[in-house]
């Protein structure tokens, strides 16, 4: 049913020649399916959770084309109805609906968060609009520590954007130790070198 209602998904933004909105809402959706994964979110929330990223900008177009812009309180306003609308076409349960709904109409509102399913799709969208949007990594460590909340989401924009560098140090008897090693392996290999 998730691939489903992505195709249905890519499908509705091929009239609104919107590329860019078909990327966003993949990677989005694919960092939220990993996220719920990783937590173990009980499979109805995990579902929601899919859902919900899949539909997250749904009112982009809409507001592009009513108010010229589509800043996040735009698309909690447009988006819960839209995403009914859309939904209704599926073999959902009402409670399902509604939920995706109520998710994408608060995706952009980052207190009160209720809920594991809400969390994740505030962290995936997190990650997504940091690549996009070229973010600096002061912005990108304030707003991980003050949102983040999932110990995979934290750990996700850790090693994105927060890479320890690897080590590199050399012991002291590194060419020692190496010239050991090849010795060993002639030996092992019954290799003859003439002097």
């Amino acid at each position: 049913m998730i691939d489903e209602i992505e195709l249905a998904m890519i499908l509705y933004t091929q009239g609104h020649k919107i590329k860019h909105d078909v990327a966003h809402f993949i990677k989005v959706h694919q960092y939220a399916r990993l996220i719920g994964k990783a937590e173990h979110l009980e499979e109805r929330e995990q579902f929601i959770l899919e859902v919900a990223a899949i539909c997250h900008d749904r009112a982009c177009p809409l507001c592009r084309e009513k108010y010229g812009r589509c800043e996040g309180d735009l698309q909690e306003k447009e988006g819960p109805a839209l995403v009914k609308e859309f939904l209704k076409d599926f073999n959902l349960d009402r409670g399902i609906i509604e939920r995706a709904a109520y998710l994408v109409g608060h995706h952009h509102t980052y207190t009160n968060i209720n809920g594991m399913d809400y969390q994740i799709l505030v962290e995936a969208d997190f990650l997504v609009n940091y690549f996009e949007n070229g973010s600096s990594a002061d912005t990108i460590q304030k707003s991980v520590e003050k949102i983040f909340k999932t110990k995979t989401g934290k750990e996700m924009a850790e090693t994105m954007f927060f890479p320890k560098p690897a080590d590199l140090s050399l012991s002291e008897t590194w060419a020692q130790d190496a010239l050991q090693d090849l010795e060993d392996f002639i030996e092992e290999q019954g290799i003859y070198i003439r002097q």
